[in-house]
């Protein structure tokens, strides 16, 4: 990541000057492949002054998604690619540090979509304030917020989950994946299997619930699958995170009438050609099996219903989320790339401090 110029005398919070700059992390070139640190830039821009209406928010942590590799080619998609020269975004939760707005006050924590910059002017219609008092802000990047809400449509409404389903979930150790599994079971699945890329990710899974779980490094995923059916016949639901020979290995053993939830193909995210489908996508017409793509944003009619459960469901321990925090703006591109890579275990969180 290359480095412009920037200063070291932004006020701290409580000062009576606020800050007339921040520091953003811009797209410098269009990743070939892998992303690379040369792809981002550190920039410094004005900040502009307050309108009526608008909030400036001081970030405390942002989201890295798997989904914004995608926003970094320059192709027609569900999102907008992110144009070069100027700053990414995505998910952020912040404090209010000036407010020409009704609708936040000054010390309000909220979460919002301007991330990857150290300050934020906002319309107040574009942040929703949340509270610290029913879990850590950071909580709201994860399984409070769009991650925790993309795990429940998926599973409940995508794929149409009914107690007693035997269910699979690829990148299982992932912020997404991990809560889907709890999900399943505290909705009552028979079984739920999941995989992921380490002994030590397999062993997290078994300890928050998983049913069986495998190391997608140590073997054919159709084999391993196979050997974590236990007493099930197949599987009934499939939440695919990854794609590829994940994808091929669930068709294989998914029941008559399996559903699929497609959210997301990180195997594939990085590749510079056309990736060919599965090999055995036929069997879906014998098997009658459903399987449908997904975005988050078209499940908002669940928030409300999900807000209130999994609020609930963190209360009395019955679902547990883990979080891997990278700290300082500077060090984003290289926790996006490490996301990527699999390094995290749960959220990838960077803290701003």
């Amino acid at each position: 990541m290359t480095h412009d110029q920037h200063s070291n005398n932004t006020p701290a919070v409580g000062q009576s000057a606020l800050p007339h700059s921040t520091r953003e992390v811009q797209l410098a070139s269009r990743p070939q492949g892998e992303p690379v640190a040369e792809n981002f830039r550190l920039h410094e821009s004005e900040l502009p002054a307050l309108l009526a209406g608008q909030i400036l928010v001081r970030n405390t942590a942002m989201s890295v998604d798997p989904y914004m590799r995608g926003r970094m080619n320059d192709v027609k998609s569900y999102s907008p690619p992110f144009a070069l020269n100027v700053a990414l975004d995505g998910g952020a939760v912040g404090e209010v540090i000036s407010s020409r707005s009704s609708a936040h006050q000054v010390g309000d924590v909220v979460l919002h979509s301007l991330g990857w910059r150290d300050y934020a002017v906002l319309a107040d219609a574009d942040a929703r304030t949340v509270d610290p008092a029913l879990a850590h802000p950071t909580a709201f990047l994860g399984a409070l917020g769009m991650t925790g809400l993309t795990a429940y449509a998926g599973l409940t409404e995508v794929a149409a989950f009914k107690p007693g389903d035997t269910v699979f979930v690829s990148g299982a150790a992932g912020a997404v994946g991990s809560l889907v599994g709890q999900i399943a079971k505290n909705l009552g699945a028979a079984r739920v299997i999941g995989s992921a890329g380490s002994a030590e990710k397999v062993a997290r899974l078994l300890e928050l619930g998983f049913d069986a779980a495998f190391n997608y490094h140590d073997g054919p995923v159709k084999d391993q699958l196979k050997a974590a059916l236990g007493e099930a016949s197949g599987i009934d639901v499939y939440f695919d995170n990854v794609g590829g020979d994940h994808l091929e290995a669930a068709i294989s053993v998914l029941n008559r009438f399996g559903r699929v939830a497609m959210c997301g193909a990180i195997s594939q995210y990085n590749s510079t050609a056309p990736v060919p489908g599965p090999a055995n996508l036929a069997l879906a017409i014998g098997k009658q099996l459903t399987l449908k793509g997904f975005i988050v944003g078209s499940y908002q009619h669940l928030a409300g219903e999900f807000a209130t459960k999994m609020a609930g469901w963190l209360s009395d321990g019955t679902i547990r989320f883990d979080e891997t925090f990278v700290h300082g703006l500077e060090n984003a591109p290289q926790a996006f790339i490490d996301l990527l890579r699999g390094a995290n275990t749960g959220k990838m969180v960077v803290v701003l401090d």
